[in-house]
């Protein structure tokens, strides 16, 4: 018997894994209203420096303020971080205005200053932002995708301190943790009285979705037969892709930066309350030789089952007996060296790394701008999210059919070619520009759920896990550096769009170098990973393919 079939006796699908799955789902919806919520919290409004303060004593329109304080660019329009150093009261009677070369001289005759006044901002679309909040513009305009990087950077953390101990604490403590850390960082973060404590704050929700994302995964597919896994696994990754539309649809009703961060950070209470409900996973009360807690959960699983008689049927030598599948391969002490000692190994780690790096970089690099597109900013965040639905169909069905290599390559190299593509087309063609980025960023979803899959094939049992968090990590490195790599476009506006696009390119190229697992087994040791490499054939036992076939269709719940 193993494990499974102790779910079975239980009841593997009945109204506790109905409930269970239901209230883990539902903060999914909430993880991608902070992964994104940089894009409203932080939009930057049209702003120019304030007027000398002596022009409050006359009857001025905003625009003949603008006029005689405000120079002008080389496109013609108001510069935003300069103005007069005393306002040009003959500005109001010029009609037309000067060439590129006449307004330099005219600037550089009547002089010019920064904005010792402070800044005068724009609020037709949002009522506040940390922009404008702290004035986060011009010399201090590169804080803002600093903000963002420390915040990836809490994810990175999270990882490690929220994520990896739960194979030691359980994954029930903390996810409740999580919960809680999210509620009280986000709530801190709307009430941040500097931009310091705001950043610390947002690295501590950071912290807050790696465990609240990793714990949540394990706790649903460890109650849950292998038969259903891909299907719940592709309800929970299609609760991310709403939760986009939910964002967008929160951030146009509370245009507030402060409530829109504590409206999206609130209900984690709530979330940290029913939390207490959920089970520990008995897989790993039973590898933690906690047998007590592990039977009575059995039993009130049977009991909301309602199969009472099968619940009481269990005790610890069938829960024993039970786990020796899953022990099996088990045996031995493996770190993350192990991926790069053999050949295969580290030619293979090394093409997933770039696979899953570049695709996080370029993911985030293209969401995480939405105002460059010219388009209101709620519509193109409901359009970035509704394109996830169709990019998970397509590549599910393209994995299946055509291959998990062509799949992921594929999937990069046109994500690339359409962000390159975007350098070719003028800022004012707007439908053009949004709906090439919209192919990109549908092209970059789509790799996320390849590369789930595909590494989770590639690696081999008994370093599995070490393998996933390795490309993991450098998938939120991806996540962390893609923001900083915005600010090069302020003094080279094509350089960020080269760097987004060319890295996916590239990744797609090395993805070819990967081994295709599409049908095949699942490699048990370092040593089949190695035979695979050089062309040999891995026999397996009956015993063992049954492992694998099981392992397998375990890690089809990543696809969604």
């Amino acid at each position: 018997m193993g494990f499974g079939d102790l779910l079975e006796q239980v009841g593997s699908t009945g109204r506790f894994q109905i409930l269970h799955v239901t209230l883990l789902c539902i903060p999914v919806l909430l993880m991608a209203s902070h992964n994104l919520l940089q894009n409203f919290v932080a939009a930057v409004p049209p702003h120019y420096c304030s007027a000398h303060t002596n022009l409050s004593q006359y009857q001025l329109s905003p625009q003949e303020v603008l006029t005689i304080t405000v120079p002008l660019d080389q496109a013609g329009k108001h510069q935003r971080c300069r103005r007069y150093v005393a306002p040009q009261w003959h500005l109001l009677g010029r009609n037309g205005t000067l060439k590129s070369q006449e307004q330099e001289e005219f600037d550089a005759d009547v002089g010019l200053q920064g904005c010792t006044d402070g800044w005068s901002y724009n609020m037709t679309e949002m009522s506040s932002t940390i922009i404008t909040e702290w004035d986060l513009v011009c010399d201090l305009r590169s804080l803002k995708q600093m903000g963002q990087t420390i915040y990836m950077g809490g994810v990175l953390v999270g990882a490690i301190f929220l994520g990896s101990p739960a194979d030691k604490f359980g994954r029930r403590i903390l996810l409740l943790i999580s919960h809680l850390l999210m509620a009280v960082s986000g709530t801190c973060a709307a009430f941040s009285t500097s931009f310091p404590i705001f950043c610390l704050c947002r690295f501590g929700c950071g912290m807050a979705l790696s465990g609240l994302g990793l714990n949540t995964f394990s706790l649903i597919v460890e109650w849950i037969p292998t038969r259903v896994r891909t299907a719940v696994g592709t309800l929970t990754g299609y609760c991310y892709t709403l939760g986009q539309l939910i964002l967008a649809l929160v951030a146009y009703f509370v245009r507030d930066w402060r409530w829109l961060t504590l409206a999206v950070s609130s209900p984690f209470y709530v979330f940290f309350i029913y939390a207490w409900w959920f089970h520990e996973s008995s897989r790993w009360l039973v590898i933690s030789n906690k047998y007590d807690q592990a039977i009575k959960n059995l039993k009130s699983v049977a009991k909301m089952n309602g199969r009472h008689e099968e619940g009481d049927k269990i005790d610890i030598q069938m829960l024993q007996e039970s786990m020796k599948k899953e022990m099996s391969c088990s045996q031995g002490t493996y770190t993350v060296l192990d991926l790069f000692r053999t050949p295969t190994m580290r030619k293979m780690t090394v093409c997933l790394s770039a696979v899953w790096l570049s695709t996080s970089f370029a993911y985030y690099g293209l969401s995480m701008d939405l105002q460059k597109f010219g388009v209101d900013i709620y519509l193109i965040q409901v359009i970035f999210g509704a394109v996830d639905f169709p990019a998970k169909v397509v590549i599910t069905v393209s994995m299946s059919f055509i291959g998990r290599r062509p799949s992921q390559s594929g999937a990069l190299i046109i994500a690339g070619v359409t962000i390159l593509a975007n350098l070719l087309v003028p800022y004012d063609q707007q439908m053009v520009r949004t709906s090439l980025a919209v192919v990109g960023k549908g092209c970059l979803a789509a790799s996320f759920n390849c590369c789930y899959l595909y590494a989770g094939e590639l690696f081999p049992t008994i370093i599995r896990q070490n393998g996933m968090g390795w490309v993991s990590m450098t998938a939120r490195v991806g996540a962390m550096v893609a923001p900083m790599v915005l600010l090069s476009g302020d003094y080279t506006p094509w350089l960020p769009g080269l760097i987004y696009g060319g890295a996916p390119i590239i990744s797609g190229v090395a993805a070819i170098f990967l081994p295709e697992t599409l049908g095949s087994p699942l490699p048990d040791t370092i040593q089949d990973v190695e035979d695979r490499g050089s062309g040999r054939s891995c026999e397996t036992s009956p015993k063992e393919a049954v492992i694998l076939q099981d392992t397998q269709e375990n890690l089809l719940k990543q696809v969604a």
